[in-house]
């Protein structure tokens, strides 16, 4: 299984691991902000403490954990050496500073004088980004349906970016007719949809069947599911700006619809004819995750008929309620679960590949603990069951209880993902051979 994760055009580790790092403390410190939030979760959703929230659970969670991730997955996605290591090193500091700035401007509130700077680095270290896998999948030596998916997510990260960045100037300059809302629902469509979504279905589609150990899968659905999800993205974005027609967005929210189900039946299938029946935490989570992607499905068709319904009084919460199941009850629940699919390949990788069969080597599973992994698990699908009753319910003790988990739960994460990192390869190889003398 290592050996899929790793080829000859791998990167180096270095390349990689900060931002795996970076993605542990950000999680942390997004559990802490949570705890921090706790009275404004109940409030507009865009008040600038929630947006400081939402952007340190995006940006400094899971995208540093999906760039990490595509750096090491490239050469095994695209058939070819990342395009710059070097310009990857430059882009990781400069994202992580632009993510410390940003999540700092929102939260002290600041949208005229600090927003549009933080913006404009924000958005420079993403085209950075953008930029080396473009140039990556130039080089590639396999150009498939898997790699579009790829390909989509870049493109949807641009124009998130690039509308971010305009609504940020927009606070100081004051050029678009419609109000910030408008152009934010825009963003967060771009984003979550067109990015996140894209991007995980994207890697999915060569992890997923990897770890069940599955294959002959039919990769038809997968381009059913890729037009069906970018032409009804298209269309939806499109229609904002030109039309904005109620009937336009159903159709166009019901091909994305269409496009998540198509996918879905493929990572069924994909279940189905797995060789390895018993899922391990990380396959837990992963499962897990894109049974939750069915709730926010769910709730974005009653956003759609809320005027219809007569439910006006029940928008904030059905909107918190389709961000806590984006954010946390899908992308978070598949980041915990290919996190400890992925790095303990990685960090074996790095301290165990030229010992091969010289030493007795652990399994890559050994490099993390399994007990506290499981114990995390039940407190996050617990913090998930009391955030939704919270904002259901509308009580704050709950939501303080719920947040209190969570830090648990990035505690517990930390703890594992540092273990792996400060894993003494040479103590473990000493230790087993005097068990083995010894014996």
């Amino acid at each position: 299984m290592a050996k899929n994760l790793h080829t000859d055009n791998a990167p180096d580790i270095s390349t990689v691991k900060p931002h795996f790092l970076f993605a542990a403390i950000g999680f942390l410190v997004l559990a802490i902000l949570m705890v921090l939030s706790n009275p404004y979760f109940f409030g507009t959703y865009y008040n600038h403490h929630s947006l400081a929230v939402t952007h340190t659970a995006v940006l400094g969670w899971l995208m540093m954990l999906i760039f990490g991730s595509l750096y090491q997955l490239i050469p095994v996605i695209f058939d070819t050496a990342l395009y710059s290591e070097k310009l990857a090193k430059f882009t990781f500091w400069i994202t992580a500073f632009s993510i410390v700035f940003l999540v700092y401007t929102f939260w002290v509130g600041d949208y005229v004088v600090l927003l549009p700077y933080a913006a404009t680095s924000m958005y420079l270290s993403l085209f950075f980004f953008i930029f080396n896998i473009m140039m990556s999948y130039k080089n590639a030596r396999i150009k498939n349906f898997k790699s579009l998916f790829i390909l989509a997510a870049v493109f949807w990260l641009l124009m998130t970016e690039t509308e971010g960045l305009l609504i940020a100037l927009n606070f100081k300059y004051n050029f678009y007719q419609a109000s910030h809302l408008y152009h934010l629902h825009t963003h967060a469509i771009m984003g979550l949809v067109g990015f996140f979504i894209m991007m995980i279905f994207g890697v999915g589609i060569t992890l997923i069947p990897m770890f069940l150990i599955s294959h002959h899968l039919n990769e038809k659905l997968l381009k059913y599911a890729f037009y069906l999800l970018n032409t009804g993205l298209a269309g939806l974005v499109l229609s904002k700006y030109l039309y904005d027609k109620q009937l336009l967005i159903i159709l166009f929210w019901v091909l994305i619809i269409g496009g998540i189900i198509v996918y879905f039946r493929y990572i069924y299938e994909s279940y189905k004819r797995r060789m390895k029946k018993t899922l391990d935490v990380g396959m837990k989570y992963t499962m897990l995750s894109l049974v939750f992607l069915l709730l926010p499905i769910a709730l974005s068709l009653t956003m759609i008929f809320v005027p219809q319904l007569g439910m006006q009084a029940y928008a904030e919460t059905i909107i918190l309620l389709f961000g806590l199941s984006m954010i946390f009850g899908f992308f978070t629940t598949i980041a915990l679960g290919q996190t400890y699919k992925t790095l303990p390949f990685i960090i074996w990788l790095e301290k165990y590949q030229k010992l091969v069969g010289k030493f007795h080597t652990p399994l890559p599973r050994e490099l993390y603990s399994e007990k506290v992994a499981g114990i995390q698990f039940y407190f996050y699908m617990s913090f998930l069951i009391l955030a939704f009753l919270a904002i259901i319910l509308s009580l704050k003790w709950l939501m303080q209880l719920a947040t209190i988990l969570f830090l648990i739960v990035s505690i517990l994460y930390n703890y594992n993902v540092w273990k792996m990192f400060f894993h003494d390869s040479e103590k473990y190889v000493n230790k087993r051979d005097k068990e083995i003398l010894n014996n």
